[in-house]
């Protein structure tokens, strides 16, 4: 009953998901294409034919992982690099939900995966989904629950896992206002993989079974060999001055950044500025120019002027070179209340961290951080630029926090392999 009051909701929720595309393609065009893919609609792997009735059988084994958007994708990584080495000769179909992960995909897998979106959550779309791509088993990365989904796949007996699951405490009071769902839904997953014990916990209160902690994948990523060559070209750009990075900001935190820093007098440092979604590149450029900074943009590909105060990251799949060349690492979304976006390229690169007080999403990475030194806390924008002034002109604090960042990375490796003995033991 649950499941079924739950899909008339999302049928009466779907005009307004039509019209919510239209609105977002307003800035982003992109969510203007693959309308089709969700609402269950696919391009059959061999013909090219419409695949609503499709039976088609794929011409390999397809391995399926849903990564909702950027951050997933980028930590399906090592995952990925390891299902290749334990599954030779399979498919890898990725799903997403939004344009900006469907663009990573492309960006760091290329033509090796296929990826489509994934359908909205109805009984129908989810099962042409299942008969189109017959997947040996499905990933979900992170946390998404969708309970049409998961009922289709224990229907078409495709194993269904969630790995790198994450939970924050205000989620599980969210999931748990509708505790007959939500047992299901976490029921019917064949195994779960939790980041932390914190993350298992919330999970099992829930009504989850089968849950091991496999750590976080993230810190299993490596910065490719060619993202390291970037960062040396861009200090090379950036010349002798010390620089210091607002990484994966989001709205609203862009402008007290440039507030605070322009009020403090920015002196001789660079910031530089990476904004979180990428339809967001021009406002932000505006927002510096407007109060009065001389700013450049990466997209420029040009040396950084000595007058240049202000540099937008106005690029995809660059942010660990970014974060390898910068002195001084902010992560975004951790100034207002996002819940902060991912510390752990910083620490592995070896950059000092910055951190504000909304830290959610990575609420443990970040107790950890802080505690071992990798990592300082900042109240607000303010703050944060008195904390920028203060490590740039101390070496020595730099270096330590340096230290400490590599040491922290390096000590929560594995997760990956951890994760594969998971997949290993629910097909034994």
């Amino acid at each position: 009953m649950a499941r079924f009051i739950y899909t008339f909701a999302i049928l009466a929720l779907l005009p307004w998901a039509v019209l919510h595309l239209l609105w977002r393609a307003r800035r982003q065009p992109e969510y203007l294409r693959h309308w089709g893919e969700r609402f269950g609609f696919f391009t059959c792997p061999r013909s090219g034919s419409p695949g609503m009735q499709s039976t088609a059988v794929p011409s390999a084994p397809t391995l399926w992982l849903h990564a909702v958007s950027v951050g997933e994708t980028r930590a399906a990584q090592p995952l990925v690099a390891a299902l290749r080495e334990r599954y030779p000769g399979h498919r890898i179909l990725f799903t997403h939900m939004t344009p900006t992960g469907r663009a990573t995909s492309e960006a760091l897998f290329g033509d090796g995966v296929e990826r489509i979106y994934l359908p909205y959550d109805t009984p129908w779309a989810m099962r042409r989904l299942l008969r189109h791509y017959r997947p040996q088993f499905g990933l979900i990365m992170e946390t998404e629950l969708w309970p049409n989904l998961i009922a289709a796949c224990r229907q078409a007996k495709v194993p269904l896992r969630l790995v790198n699951a994450r939970l924050s405490a205000r989620s599980a009071r969210r999931y748990a206002m509708f505790p007959a769902l939500t047992r299901g839904a976490l029921q019917g997953l064949a195994a779960i993989g939790a980041q932390s014990a914190a993350d298992a916990a919330r999970l099992e209160a829930l009504g989850a079974q089968r849950v091991a902690v496999t750590g976080n994948i993230k810190f299993d990523i490596e910065a490719p060999h060619e993202q390291l060559e970037l960062a040396l070209a861009f200090r090379t750009r950036y010349g002798a001055r010390r620089v210091w990075l607002a990484a994966s900001t989001r709205e609203g935190e862009e402008t007290l950044i440039l507030d605070a820093w322009r009020k403090a007098g920015p002196g001789e440092a660079l910031l530089v500025i990476v904004p979180r979604h990428p339809q967001r590149f021009d406002e932000v450029a505006r927002l510096a120019s407007e109060r009065g900074f001389a700013v450049q943009r990466r997209s420029d590909d040009a040396a950084i002027a000595p007058s240049t105060q202000v540099l937008i990251g106005d690029s995809m799949g660059e942010m660990f070179a970014f974060h390898a060349s910068a002195d001084i690492a902010f992560i975004g979304g951790s100034l207002l209340d996002f819940g902060s976006q991912n510390l752990i390229e910083a620490a592995a690169c070896g950059t000092p961290i910055l951190i504000g007080p909304s830290t959610r999403n990575f609420a443990e990475a970040a107790r950890e951080a802080i505690a071992c030194g990798a990592a300082l806390t900042i109240r607000d924008a303010d703050d944060l630029v008195c904390q920028v002034n203060a490590l740039l002109a101390n070496a020595d604090q730099r270096k330590k926090m340096s230290a400490a960042g590599r040491a922290f990375a390096e000590r929560h490796r594995g997760a990956t392999a951890r994760t594969l003995e998971l997949i290993s033991r629910a097909e034994r």
